[in-house]
């Protein structure tokens, strides 16, 4: 394999070096934040919902935080293939036109364009994500506490700063400023221990599945939150990925528990070997090392010699809104091209997979 590295935890090593992979021993699919990063991971998402885990019957819990949420919900379409390849198309082709003089749109105006994209995508078929027969679909958020209550000029970015500053000294403290909060399809339990940080979950459901996926990719400062979404209490929503970033979570819990030989394994399809716990630990670099949370979890991700053959010599990113403008035209070309490179990633796991799994191109995660 050239453009794809497979990291294994300790348990999942384990399981394949006895046994192989098959779509058979997928529990759980986790789906990082990192807005156009994510699309990298669309040609292994399309091949994963569209040939792979179709082979299997098992009941799948997806969980998805800000763009992962998106992708995540786009897969419990009747049709993944093609939700997936929309979501591609639309995320590559948004467009907000920077006013003269400034250098980025008003959250108000990004909230509302990205709002009415949400609801073009999914208003149709909210009753078939929820209701989809094999996935469980889990939407991570981040609710405000006291200070961060409500999104306003002055409270988001003082509370923001001692969001900061606290999660500098312990991440589980930064739970009294902002706590997790999961909206969770067809009353599925948690697919993960949640002993690691404040956290609530909430029933997903049609009156609050558009506001629950748009709370989880609102990036502060640079989209609203969303306050108020029904079936939770009353509070500000954002971005997943404030709380879990890369959700680095103990997915022990999903796959037989913290000892033994584990029952499944967690496929994480990432665009990097590293999965950083929260948004505000993505300078820390001691909180970017594995942990036995992830003994149970396979990551699929691009090597980092292949990713310096990309345009610009990395996988699309928020800099590249900045780095392009208003040159929608140059901005799309260049993600598309990145896109259609990522079919290697597929090619490479679906020969890898359909091999048998071949535990000596595995690295310990």
């Amino acid at each position: 394999m050239k453009a794809l590295n497979i990291y294994a935890g300790r348990r999942a090593l384990a399981r394949i070096s006895e046994r192989g992979l098959t779509p058979a021993d997928v529990r759980a699919i986790p789906a990082a934040a990192g807005g156009p990063k994510g699309l990298t991971l669309l040609p292994l998402d399309r091949f994963i919902f569209g040939e792979w885990l179709p082979q299997s019957s098992q009941p799948v819990d997806l969980i998805g935080a800000s763009i992962g949420a998106w992708r995540m919900a786009a897969a419990c379409l009747p049709d993944p293939v093609a939700a997936l390849e929309k979501l591609q198309h639309d995320y590559i082709h948004q467009h907000y036109e920077v006013p003269p003089g400034k250098k980025r749109p008003s959250a108000e105006f990004v909230s509302e364009r990205f709002g009415a994209g949400i609801d073009a995508t999914f208003s149709k078929h909210v009753e078939s994500i929820l209701n989809h027969p094999r996935y469980r679909l889990h939407v991570v958020t981040s609710r405000g506490r006291h200070l961060l209550g409500r999104d306003t000029r002055f409270r988001s970015p003082i509370g923001y700063l001692g969001a900061y500053l606290t999660n500098a000294l312990s991440r589980k403290a930064m739970g009294a400023w902002i706590e997790r909060a999961v909206f969770s399809a067809q009353a599925a339990p948690l697919p993960f221990a949640a002993n690691d940080y404040r956290t609530r979950r909430y029933g997903l459901n049609a009156a609050n599945f558009s506001q629950a996926v748009q709370a989880s990719c609102s990036i502060p400062f640079l989209l609203k939150a969303v306050h108020d979404i029904p079936g939770a209490p009353r509070g500000a929503y954002w971005d997943g990925g404030i709380t879990d970033y890369h959700l680095h979570l103990d997915y022990r819990a999903a796959c037989g528990g913290a000892e033994g030989a584990g029952d499944g394994v967690v496929l994480y399809p990432h665009f990097q070997r590293a999965i950083v716990p929260g948004w505000l630990d993505k300078s820390l670099k001691w909180r970017h090392v594995s942990t036995p949370f992830l003994d149970d979890v396979i990551v699929l991700a691009p090597n980092p010699e292949w990713i310096k053959t990309l345009p610009n010599g990395k996988i699309p990113d928020r800099t590249d809104f900045t780095r392009y403008g208003n040159d929608l035209a140059t901005r799309v070309a260049v993600w598309n091209k990145a896109v259609a490179e990522s079919e290697r990633l597929r090619d490479e796991f679906a020969q890898w997979a359909t091999s048998g799994a071949p535990a000596h191109e595995v690295s310990a995660l």
